[in-house]
């Protein structure tokens, strides 16, 4: 099935085992570190759903043999075939010069134009249905009836204000991988002059303008543990992500503020036995 023309570009090791299946992406050696724990997180749950890790050549082989042990399908994937002219517009240099981050801080290895490699998702066509999970995040809880909702269904992006829900987060997203589908993504996704401000965040609400919500505890962002407090509660979280600030890095600027959380990760990553979840302090009172 994968070697069609269709499907150059993506290259598995194994065959599928389910019809359902958790995608992340692994660029470099970092997010490797974040697949290991949330692939823990979302096994200790206990899915059926395969585990499939998309990795591009910036991960060496050292660092994708723990996810391979833990059982996960890994599937190497090139960047997407874009002009340069596009990849000109979209490198680290230029994107934050145009679009900075004023909220929180990237960290040193994050490149966005790896972040559009998430499209090759819909080639994933031995699955009906794909949870996409971003490698800095965990899954607190089994989620696996997020298979039942409708391509495309995403959390609003939610982590300073209320005013926020009107946008996506593509951290967690479910998706009905297609070849159609992807060969439509391509065409939209270099158009003469185009940018994409956010990557591949502000591309999927473009493709998908009738994008489906879903709960925020199903994609719940780190800064809501300081910014709306009030909203965090730890027994109805499903998901949470790290975004901006990773937990594994060693200067994090915000490590005092997340510290509950940055433990929490460890606690994953080093695959160690975690407590009940739903019995953590919420911030109000940890504070």
């Amino acid at each position: 099935m994968f070697g069609s023309e269709q499907l150059q570009g993506v290259r598995p090791r194994a065959r599928s085992r389910s019809r359902q299946a958790f995608v992340t992406l692994v660029t470099n050696a970092d997010y490797a570190m974040g697949a290991l724990a949330l692939a823990r997180s979302i096994t200790r749950t206990g899915t059926r759903a395969d585990i499939v890790i998309l990795h591009t050549a910036g991960v060496g082989e050292s660092d994708l043999v723990p996810l391979e042990e833990l059982g996960c399908r890994l599937v190497e994937a090139d960047h997407l075939p874009l002009s340069d002219e596009f990849n000109e517009r979209h490198a680290r240099g230029n994107l934050h010069a145009n679009a900075p981050f004023t909220k929180g801080r990237k960290p040193s290895f994050h490149s966005p134009l790896d972040n559009f490699c998430k499209l090759r998702l819909w080639q994933l066509i031995d699955y009906d249905t794909c949870v996409f999970i971003d490698a800095d995040a965990l899954v607190l809880k089994n989620v696996d009836k997020l298979f039942d909702y409708p391509e495309f269904s995403a959390a609003p992006n939610v982590y300073e204000s209320l005013a926020d829900f009107h946008r996506m987060n593509s951290g967690v997203f479910v998706a009905k991988p297609s070849l159609a589908t992807f060969k439509d993504m391509l065409t939209l996704l270099d158009s003469p002059d185009i940018f994409w401000r956010r990557t591949d965040q502000t591309f999927l609400e473009t493709f998908f303008p009738d994008w489906h919500g879903l709960p925020v505890f199903m994609n719940m962002l780190q800064y809501v543990w300081f910014t709306m407090p009030a909203l965090w509660d730890w027994s109805s979280i499903s998901i949470l992500h790290y975004q901006y600030e990773k937990p594994w890095e060693e200067n994090h600027p915000k490590a005092d503020r997340l510290k509950p959380l940055i433990d929490l990760w460890h606690e994953f990553h080093a695959g160690r036995d975690v407590p009940d979840i739903a019995t953590f302090a919420n911030p109000e009172v940890a504070a």
